[in-house]
């Protein structure tokens, strides 16, 4: 498992981003945000503490699992 600092604190970052990722998947899924009209923002979505780890929303971006608007809302493909 791969360790890392952020803001003093090691991260274990498989079994976090596991975490997170669920999170984001499953509140984005329950409101409805689907497409780029539906979006949310994790705020709007109900996601714990959305503006945490944001290189992890980055990873799940860049993953292909999410998608963000230009206005910075989220929806799952």
């Amino acid at each position: 498992m791969a360790c890392w600092e952020v803001d003093g604190m090691a991260v274990y970052t498989s079994a976090v981003f596991a975490l997170r990722k669920k999170m984001i998947l499953e509140a984005l899924q329950k409101c409805g945000a689907k497409s780029e009209e539906t979006a949310k923002t994790l705020k709007d979505a109900g996601v714990v503490n959305p503006d945490s780890f944001g290189e992890f929303t980055g990873k799940l971006v860049a993953m292909g699992l999410v998608c963000r608007t230009a206005d910075g809302r989220f929806y799952v493909k």
